[in-house]
């Protein structure tokens, strides 16, 4: 039986209220139904955003009382799931800690949502979103499946330089991969978020469980990261769809740039947009990586933030029309905090969708066969026949590494 599926990205930013995203979330995802797509990954903390050029006024030694309203800002659109500071893995999955008398349930409905929309969609979905729980937040994302709703949820366990400000450290028992059965299909998924990636170890306890589908919601926007993407898809012999973010700096949220955000009614220009710009590429890929990058008077630091620069050469008469030069002044707000690079890769490490640049909502998709995953085993089976299990072991706390039944 053919092992055919399409699988799919959403590369699409946080809005200015966790609604207003989660309908943008919906209206995306059926969307991907439209295309056939099965598996739709979004990107790292979607649901809650990600706090790009926020310091929370911290420094080594001090906060700021601005710092803590920011930080209460961010913890109020957070997401509650219903689930505990240490984690209730099982208990949370089958709903078996106690309830809300009023509400009748745990949390905030997120969970409920995303299994609302999964159902009606017939879409897998899986999501990065900033999860509160208790008075902490956690990096996390949630694995949705059409028929059984939340399979699993992966709690980032280390998070990266400023993060570790805001967000505590998840647990690695959350590694656990997730089985399911898609038209036919089996697909054993494994999710790293962000730079868990570059974690040696922690790519390992995924491969020991067999994944043939690895997802990697990220904020990394470096050229660099695609290299990283193929390393993993070529050592682990497993397809990769790894999305991010992409979002100019005037649609950050109020709380971190001090300006009125831009009103959104929270139908993305999504559904049209990626509509208009998903076209046939190759390889049976489909939607809008860019030929070239775009060129302008700039510079990027080494966060992928881009600083434009005014051009001292050819000064700008007073009477000549500035609108003519926009190209060399770009404005502030219009600028890319971060420009996406969202990607599909190949088992042999090959990239067949994206990277795709400068694309605020884009769907990117392609049809797959996991086949290709076993054949790429001939020679190569990081967690097996390659692996001198008698020499090198590994063992990770409350995580089993065998496969999944």
């Amino acid at each position: 039986m053919p092992q055919q599926l399409t699988i799919g990205l959403s590369q699409s930013h946080t809005l200015s209220t966790l609604d207003a995203t989660l309908s943008a979330l919906r209206e995306t995802t059926r969307l991907a139904a439209q295309k056939g797509i099965s598996i739709l990954l979004f990107p790292e903390a979607y649901l809650g955003g990600y706090p790009r050029t926020c310091s929370f006024g911290a420094a080594v030694g001090s906060r700021t009382d601005t710092g803590r309203d920011q930080f209460l800002a961010y913890y109020k659109s957070a997401v509650d799931l219903g689930d505990t500071p240490l984690g209730a893995d099982d208990d949370w999955l089958d709903r078996k800690l106690p309830v809300n008398k009023e509400t009748g349930r745990r949390g905030d409905g997120t969970r409920e949502f995303l299994e609302d929309v999964a159902r009606e969609t017939g879409v897998f979905i899986v999501t990065g979103l900033v999860e509160k729980a208790g008075a902490s937040l956690y990096c996390a994302a949630v694995y949705v499946d059409p028929t059984r709703g939340v399979l699993g949820k992966r709690r980032k366990v280390m998070p990266t330089g400023s993060e570790r400000l805001v967000w505590a450290q998840g647990q690695a028992s959350t590694l656990k991969a997730v089985a399911v059965n898609i038209k036919g299909v089996r697909v054993v998924m494994g999710c790293a978020i962000c730079w868990e990636n570059y974690m040696p170890l922690l790519r390992y306890s995924l491969y020991s469980q067999g994944v043939n589908l690895w997802l990697a919601p990220t904020a990394d926007a470096r050229d660099t990261w695609e290299s990283l993407m193929k390393t993993v898809a070529c050592e682990g012999r497993c397809f990769v769809l790894s999305a991010n973010q992409c979002i100019k700096r005037k649609n950050l949220p109020a709380w971190i740039t001090g300006k009125d955000a831009p009103v959104e009614d929270g139908n993305p220009p999504a559904a049209e947009a990626c509509a208009a710009s998903a076209r046939s590429l190759p390889n049976g890929t489909h939607g809008g990586s860019l030929g070239g990058r775009r060129l302008s008077m700039s510079t990027r630091t080494e966060e992928n933030h881009e600083i434009a620069w005014k051009c001292k050469d050819n000064p700008i008469k007073e009477s000549e029309d500035a609108s003519k030069h926009s190209s060399f002044a770009t404005s502030e707000d219009e600028q890319f905090v971060s420009v996406g690079g969202s990607c599909i890769v190949n088992p042999m490490g090959k990239t067949v969708g994206g990277p795709c640049w400068e694309k605020e909502q884009e769907l990117l998709y392609v049809e797959v066969d996991f086949d290709d995953c076993d054949r790429g085993h001939l020679d190569f089976d990081a967690a097996g026949h390659y692996s001198r299990p008698d020499a090198f072991k590994l063992t990770v706390e409350g995580l089993d590494l065998l496969p999944p039944p």
